[in-house]
């Protein structure tokens, strides 16, 4: 199954700094998603976007996991030549992960 099947998102910005936070529907899939979306594997995901480092941080209360993409905005959005800037597609994009 697809990510977006128990899960949604949420992204923000920062210079050249990306944010996805992953909010489970049900808690019950808390513990699946901890397991399968590795700071390393959504590093492996966006490829050559993000060029730097991935940071994953655990919300357990809220049955979240918080991303921290660093160099993933091509210069941050004063510098970029893509077409999101923001990188807002990208939470969009995470959700098309299969575990």
């Amino acid at each position: 199954m697809k990510l977006r099947d128990i899960a949604h998102s949420r992204t923000g910005d920062k210079g050249n700094t990306s944010n996805i936070s992953l909010i489970v529907y049900d808690m019950k899939n808390y513990d699946l998603i901890k397991e399968a979306v590795t700071a390393e594997r959504v590093k492996v995901w966006f490829g050559d976007i993000v060029s730097g480092e991935v940071v994953r941080y655990e919300l357990p209360a809220i049955g979240a996991l918080n991303f921290v993409m660093y160099e993933a905005l091509g210069g941050g959005v004063t510098r970029s030549l893509a077409l999101d800037i923001h990188g807002k597609s990208l939470s969009s994009a995470l959700l098309d992960l299969v575990v």
